[in-house]
């Protein structure tokens, strides 16, 4: 256990910001979630909607440090190029 008030302070946040993490990193997931299955019903209108929900969460993502910029963008190119095919 830390003894020290700094790194109980650190432990803090550490509780917190793994809490914020963990919220916005569900919701980046649902995004990418709502798209895929408005592909798989072969709705392009609706894909097109919910990519344009899900592609500012993930640069946002990438941003905050959620994930990595390039895993953003593979996600978003691999998505686009799934909604144009349809």
């Amino acid at each position: 256990m830390a003894q020290h008030q700094s790194a109980k302070k650190r432990i803090r946040q550490t509780k917190t910001r793994t809490a914020v993490n963990r919220t916005r990193r569900s919701q980046l997931r649902s995004y990418v979630r709502f798209v895929e299955e408005a592909i798989e019903t072969g709705d392009k209108g609706a894909a097109a909607t919910a990519m344009s929900k899900a592609m500012p969460a993930l640069h946002g993502g990438a941003q905050r440090g959620l994930l990595h910029k390039n895993t953003a963008a593979r996600k978003i190119s691999q998505l686009a190029k799934r909604i144009n095919a349809l």
